[in-house]
């Protein structure tokens, strides 16, 4: 056992630490995961109950995460919280504790080692202290448990083999099967312990010897597999299925975004195969990253010198099972092009075995316990220095830790950060923004225009903030900068202000009526902006609005506009020409939406202003919108090339057969396109969601994780795959290129559910339609 005098001081530097993240966790905002994980979370809970049929959640790659962590934290709710205030900040303080917990076996593993408090005590802090990853375990529900559970196994799996008893490996498998069961990856942990069992199998001289080693070795797959199974609810059908489907996306994860790394933009699933290593080595703290080079680099001489002796040394042999939990998952990421976005987040528990690995380095650069004082008082001085330099900047960044950058790119360039590399805010920063304004109108409510209704803010301070009001003019526009496109796609964009600059970066806006949003064209004056425009060709009229286009420019422009008129957000979707490799290459996207701010109003005009992209476009809608509404004010369509959606729906109305009953939408086939079509349409025919479920001829054309169900998903909302003009409704779906035997769409409103619905057998006809029954 470790002594308890070593103990106590690694409790009371993590007491230290819980004690400031019960103050500091009010500080951070709300991180985009954390809703979607509670609902994860309700829904097998609701699987467990009885009450549901099937675990249901609201992404669909989602069911493949167990809920080992977000289950017991639905007892918020038996606390008493209600407010989601009051949830969010008990579940950042769960977040951290199991963080801290998981520093805490860090210590303990590195004075297992080298039964040392002092450099124990250095790989805690170590650990507490990367700025990203500190930030992280605050907000990050998702990969921060899994990083903390990895490094408590690290810690049971030296004292299993250490101890080498069956009690010892059964531990150990219950925490790798609750690593496994938060993130597929825990499977390298069981593939480490399995092989080191096979290699002591090898090593040992008696029968009896390797028969305790395949014992304990059983005894630990077996509590695993249990553990896992028994925390993952969607798995209770089908095991082999649902494992086969987390480890398919370690590889093909479904959600693909762009990545903006080193000033150019790739898919998340295209990425070079340096951009893992590349950003960990770019957001970790240098004395972190010095001292790990260092410790491999030693590890890696004495394989070449005494390669036998790993084999044989129990903490050398343990040192490259760290070794290759920090590389390989880094390497497999480099050959298999695995989909990875976010920066390096879901790598986050790599850091772990880094850690470890840093403070082999510094024993090393000390020389041993047996070098001499001064050196061993040089080299921890140094690296005491360099972990106060980390809490100083730490501190500075409060609480915007998560987006540090050490000194390996350029912090000084203005908005260089921004136009090289992802900032990933996650929404944090718009807690501290929307505070900031309340502070400086105390007595006031204000209207507030943002992309992201923000929860965390206190319920006194959240009654007297009218988020993105219709019908108010908005004091204030709260605008995310991070992870905009305009860094490749407009490098003529123009910032009036910042609040707060980040490493010169902006990061987020948040502007008054004096410093109002122009897209692409504040600098130019909006007398010059109006008589520019409307020089210009007029695509659209709609909503009272003018819509023109010169050059790449799509200016609104409103005569006699009053105040209010301009509330809303007006925005643009844009489609690529066909064999253009864009972002409608991307799952689930047909478009890209360019949705922003409203414009300005001076005189008795109002302008807003956007920029096309400077790839081929064959159709746009434009319109103005309420977004977290989800409220389409007005929208209309303009098209480069034909079909355009006026010239589509002429054409279906040529070949309409009669129309019998009153029922939903008309669905056409032309080749590949479904198209849903309404005469006398209202914006309510179009505020409710689609569902399109597609059954192809043979289940093996589905995505792996589509399989279970028999079906391909394609819902969507009305907004991205269609328009309202004339009077008339109009969507349109490029279906797949597989044989498709049956089609079953229609319409839902949630909370209420269907409005209508049918099944389809596909015409062959593209004249040819049916008709949907009444939900």
């Amino acid at each position: 056992m470790v002594d308890s005098l070593a103990a106590r001081s690694g409790l009371l530097v993590c007491g230290l630490f819980l004690l400031a993240g019960l103050g500091l966790a009010g500080d951070y905002g709300w991180g985009m995961a954390e809703l979607t994980q509670r609902d994860t979370a309700t829904s097998n809970l609701r699987y467990i109950l009885g009450q549901a049929d099937r675990v249901d959640t609201p992404i669909p790659h989602e069911r493949f995460y167990g809920v080992a962590f977000e289950l017991p934290l639905l007892a918020g709710g038996a606390l008493g919280l209600e407010d989601y205030y009051y949830i969010h900040r008990f579940r950042l303080t769960a977040t951290h504790l199991l963080f801290l917990v998981g520093g805490f076996f860090c210590y303990l593993l590195v004075y297992r080692l080298f039964n040392n408090r002092l450099i124990a005590l250095f790989a805690l802090l170590l650990f507490l202290l990367h700025p990203r990853i500190y930030a992280h375990s605050f907000i990050n529900p998702k990969d921060l448990p899994f990083l903390s559970m990895f490094a408590i196994a690290l810690y049971l799996m030296e004292r299993a083999f250490r101890k080498d008893t069956a009690g010892a490996f059964l531990l150990l498998g219950i925490a790798v099967g609750v690593a496994t069961n938060l993130r597929i990856m825990g499977l390298l942990l069981f593939a480490a312990v399995i092989g080191m069992r096979v290699l002591d199998v090898g090593l040992a001289r008696d029968w009896e010897k390797r028969k305790g080693i395949v014992i304990t070795g059983g005894l630990f797959a077996l509590a695993v597999g249990l553990t896992w199974y028994g925390l993952a609810p969607n798995a209770w059908g089908d095991p082999l299925a649902h494992l086969a489907g987390g480890l398919n996306l370690t590889t093909s994860h479904p959600t693909v975004t762009l990545e903006l790394f080193q000033g150019e933009w790739f898919r998340s699933d295209e990425l070079p195969a340096h951009f893992g290593l590349t950003r960990f080595m770019i957001t970790t703290p240098p004395m972190a990253l010095l001292l790990g080079i260092v410790g491999m680099a030693a590890l890696v001489g004495r394989g070449i010198t005494r390669p036998g002796a790993i084999f044989r040394n129990t903490r050398l042999r343990f040192c490259l099972l760290l070794a290759g939990c920090f590389g390989l998952p880094l390497l497999g990421v480099a050959l298999t092009g695995s989909n990875i976005y976010d920066g390096w987040r879901l790598l986050y528990f790599i850091y772990a075995p880094f850690g470890l690995l840093a403070v082999g380095g510094l024993y090393r650069i000390a020389g041993g316990f047996s070098g001499l004082r001064c050196r061993q008082t040089g080299a921890y001085g140094l690296a005491g220095l360099g972990l106060g330099l980390t809490l100083l900047q730490m501190a500075q960044l409060h609480s915007w830790q998560h987006l540090y950058f050490n000194f390996l790119v350029d912090r000084t360039t203005p908005n260089y950060l921004r136009t090289q590399y992802e900032m990933h805010s996650w929404r944090v920063v718009f807690r501290e923004a929307l505070e900031y304004a309340l502070a400086r109108h105390p007595e006031e409510q204000l209207a507030i225009y943002t992309e992201l209704r923000e929860f965390t803010l206190h319920p006194a301070d959240r009654r007297r903030v009218l988020f993105n009001s219709p019908v108010h003019e908005p004091d204030y526009y709260l605008i995310i900068t991070d992870r905009h496109f305009e860094a490749a796609h407009r490098p003529d964009m123009a910032f009036n202000s910042q609040y707060p600059p980040f490493y010169n970066s902006s990061i987020l806006s948040l502007r008054g009526m004096d410093g109002a949003w122009m897209d692409a064209a504040v600098a130019a004056g909006y007398e010059e902006i109006y008589r520019g425009a409307i020089a210009g060709e007029l695509i659209i009229r709609e909503g009272g609005y003018a819509v023109y286009l010169r050059g790449r420019r799509l200016t609104f422009v409103k005569e006699n506009c009053q105040p209010g008129e301009r509330a809303g957000q007006f925005g643009m979707k844009v489609y690529p020409a066909a064999g253009t490799p864009w972002l409608g290459s991307i799952p689930d996207l047909g478009s890209y939406d360019y949705l922003h701010n409203a414009g300005v109003r001076f005189g008795d005009k109002c302008l807003a202003a956007l920029l096309l992209p400077d790839r081929p476009v064959a159709h746009l809608m434009a319109g103005r919108y309420v977004k977290n509404e989800l409220n389409v004010v007005w929208e209309a369509p303009h098209s480069f090339s034909r079909p355009g959606l006026r010239e589509l729906t002429a054409e279906l109305g040529d070949k309409r057969p009669g129309v019998a009953g009153e029922t939903g939408f008309e669905l056409y086939r032309q080749g590949r396109r479904l198209i849903y079509y309404l005469e006398d349409c209202t914006a309510w025919d179009t505020a409710s969601r689609f569902f399109l479920h597609i059954t192809p001829e043979d289940v093996g054309d589905l995505h792996p994780e589509r399989r279970e169900y028999g079906f391909e998903v394609g819902d969507f909302e009305f907004s991205r795959r269609g328009a309202r003009f004339d009077g008339r409704c109009v969507a349109t779906v490029e279906l797949p290129d597989y044989a498709i035997a049956g089609i079953r769409t229609g319409q839902y409103v949630a909370g209420q559910g269907k409005v209508w619905s049918v099944e389809l057998e596909l015409p062959e006809s593209p004249g040819e339609r049916r008709r949907g029954e009444k939900g």
